[in-house]
């Protein structure tokens, strides 16, 4: 029953994503520019009730768009610690949408499966080393110990290698720092976008140090394609979603039917 709701959520997650691409060729949608320097005209034209923005974007005020006088909502959702807190601000949305009652709803299921297959991860005998990510340039970002997804590593009940760091963001560091600290851990987590599917080959081909990597000699890396499954779109309103796939790879024995959403082994 639960596997088929999650299912439920994530084929409605590409009806919603197709919806969009066919509104926005039909002009339903319109291209504001980026977020950082949107087109003013283009908002007046369209002379909406309001503008919702992240507060990242108030740097002093909000330029041109703060003398409109077009009322201005500040969502903050992407500064939650809690993955569950992130969730609620489905609750903020629905209330601004006269959908009350249907996110309340919403919210409380997620919540409920969350904290179920949280307790389920308490059950697990292991507690297994994880690190996430791979290197960009001359850096490797890797999620705060205080970040949703430290905080859901933990949930799952791994042992992710980066649990003491305090930032609640994305944390740049040396390449050859990650790999001294991650060097025997026995998981690794990966995301990235490309039409086809990273392979062991491949990304030994991308960083000499990463086939040295416990993790990849022991062939326990996992990868998420985004640009097959819609990662960060589902993900901030269904964590409990990510949180399985989290419980799967790192206790299978306590999801033995479960099928992972994101995260699937290396070829």
């Amino acid at each position: 029953g639960a596997y088929d709701a999650i299912k439920g959520v994530c084929d409605a997650s590409y009806i919603y994503l197709d919806k969009v691409q066919t509104d926005i060729k039909a002009g339903k949608i319109a291209d504001l520019g980026e977020s950082m320097n949107p087109n003013i005209e283009g908002v007046i034209d369209l002379s909406p009730d309001a503008i919702l923005l992240s507060p990242f974007q108030n740097s002093g005020g909000y330029g041109k768009l703060g003398k409109l006088g077009i009322p201005i909502i500040e969502c903050a959702d992407y500064m939650e610690i809690s993955p569950l807190g992130r969730a609620e601000w489905m609750r903020f949305f629905g209330l601004l949408f006269g959908k009350t009652q249907e996110a309340d709803k919403l919210f409380a299921d997620v919540a409920q499966e969350y904290n179920e297959l949280k307790e389920l991860a308490t059950k697990a005998e292991t507690h297994p080393t994880v690190f996430m990510d791979l290197k960009y340039g001359g850096q490797w970002y890797v999620p705060g110990g205080n970040s949703t997804i430290g905080v859901m590593l933990r949930d799952a009940g791994a042992d992710y290698m980066y649990k003491d760091r305090e930032e609640s963001g994305s944390v740049p560091l040396d390449p050859e720092v990650v790999f001294d600290h991650c060097i025997d851990a026995q998981y690794w987590l990966v995301k990235y976008n490309q039409d086809t599917d990273k392979t062991y080959d491949e990304i030994g081909g991308e960083y000499s140090n990463y086939k040295r990597l416990s993790a990849f000699v022991n062939r326990n890396v996992f990868g998420c394609n985004l640009s097959k499954v819609p990662y960060y779109e589902e993900v901030p309103f269904h964590p409990e979603i990510l949180l399985k796939d989290y419980i799967k790879v790192f206790h299978p024995e306590l999801l033995p039917d479960y099928k992972t959403r994101y995260f699937k082994p290396l070829q």
